[in-house]
């Protein structure tokens, strides 16, 4: 374990710490967030009811939508000049939601990373590979980061050029790997096809998260790497990576609570539900400074344990994500929501009101075709133009979205037509499974 002390700490004294941090948070929000002090002040609540655990639930929620509508940094908790780096994920219109960190959240989002690497055991003695994208995604910064405060060595590789990438697996001896796990499988196909026997390799550990991945796929990775695959969970409006992670028991994902503080609820009536019962998950930032969200719905589905594991490890556990409450799809690593597809289409304005996302995973990786509808003058056109059209709306995509696709123009009337809400997207990939 990277730091025994807090990770098997009594629930009494953890609760302790929760209940104080929670106050000094609430307090903080309320004094220099507008937002959180309408909200607030909406349902009669000030700072000082806010004195244990269970005070938590008399908060109001914070949803996506109250990020998009404070953009870029109207929730904020800290002056501009604190805030010493900004991260952001996509949005549904195109406007991204921006996420910000003070110097000590930046040791935070390392501390909870550092505990993440030590799940697999990492140490000063390893060598891990960072093969998420750095940038604006939190993926890659938040495992390098971590990766350093238990001293192993980075290689800071990121995404892509995955020759170049086993190369350097070989040459290196590295021992542990951070990517996404449909990458993970990508790398097994291309040592394949290289040559590079993969399974002989040093490499032992694979931390994988970004996207949802089966049972069956974790079998599959193990199985082709001949390492241990544990499953992480994060999101960039809580912290990026480093919210919870499978230790090697892999039996749910461990929730650093003394920074986390996690929920489920219904997701229709809002109330908290026993534990054991699937519903959605909530949390609140309670040791944050530049962005503290309170009760944060993140529509990600998933149940609650609060026994001890197996590992000593006192925490609560989430069951790996088990679907979603809204219309996001998680594509390649990238959220990506039907109304982004929508706002392209209609800023182009060459295609009928009708769409459809088909989405399948094409051996280890996801892959996204888009059927548009267009006018009957326009189907019955030039093949030219109608290539043309189709590039257009694939660099329009790839612009906005950042990932690729594949357009498929269709004549009218192609696309099944519903009296209720219109069915935009079809998922063939099977990532809930148990």
């Amino acid at each position: 374990m990277w730091n025994r002390e807090m990770e098997t700490i009594p629930r009494p004294q953890l609760e302790k710490i929760q209940a104080e941090r929670l106050r000094k948070t609430v307090e903080r929000v309320y004094n220099n967030v507008p937002f959180y002090r309408r909200k607030l002040d909406a349902a009669n609540i000030k700072p000082e009811d806010i004195q244990t655990v269970k005070d938590l639930e008399r908060l109001p929620f914070t949803t996506k939508q109250d990020l998009r509508d404070n953009y870029p940094f109207g929730l904020f908790a800290v002056p501009r000049e604190e805030v010493v780096r900004v991260h952001a994920s996509s949005g549904t219109t195109g406007k991204m939601t921006v996420v910000g960190y003070t110097r000590n959240d930046i040791g935070t989002w390392s501390e909870v990373m550092a505990r993440t690497l030590g799940c697999g055991n990492v140490t000063e003695k390893d060598i891990i590979q960072v093969a998420y994208g750095y940038g604006l995604f939190t993926g890659g910064l938040g495992a390098h980061y971590g990766a350093e405060r238990v001293g192993a060595m980075v290689v800071p590789i990121s995404g892509g050029n995955t020759k170049r990438q086993l190369q350097v697996m070989v040459d290196f001896n590295v021992t542990a790997l951070a990517c996404t796990p449909s990458y993970a499988l990508y790398f097994t196909e291309t040592a394949a096809e290289e040559g590079i026997d993969i399974r002989s390799l040093p490499l032992r550990v694979g931390f994988f998260g970004a996207e949802p991945w089966s049972h069956n796929m974790r079998k599959e990775i193990e199985e082709k790497m001949n390492i241990k695959a544990i499953d992480i969970y994060g999101l960039s409006e809580i912290i990026g990576p480093g919210v919870s992670s499978e230790c090697l028991e892999q039996d749910g994902l461990h929730v650093w609570e003394d920074h986390f503080m996690v929920e489920i609820i219904d997701p229709n009536t809002g109330q908290v539900v026993p534990y054991g019962e699937k519903g959605e998950l909530v949390f609140t930032c309670i040791s944050k400074e530049a962005l503290p969200l309170i009760r944060y719905r993140t529509r990600d589905i998933s149940i609650l344990y609060p026994d001890v594991c197996r590992c000593g490890r006192t925490h609560k556990r989430m069951n790996r994500v088990m679907g979603r409450t809204d219309d996001m799809l998680i594509i390649r690593g990238v959220n990506v929501f039907p109304s982004q597809i929508e706002s392209v289409l209609l800023e182009i304005g060459e295609t009928e009101p009708h769409y459809q996302l088909i989405v399948d995973r094409e051996g280890n990786l996801d892959d996204l075709e888009i059927w548009v509808e267009v006018s009957e003058k326009i189907f019955s056109d030039e093949i030219k133009k109608m290539e043309e059209l189709e590039n257009k709306i694939k660099k329009e995509i790839l612009s906005i979205l950042g990932i690729s696709a594949r357009i498929k123009l269709v004549e009218p009337k192609t696309i099944a037509r519903s009296e209720g809400k219109a069915k935009r997207v079809i998922d063939r990939r099977d990532v809930y499974t148990k």
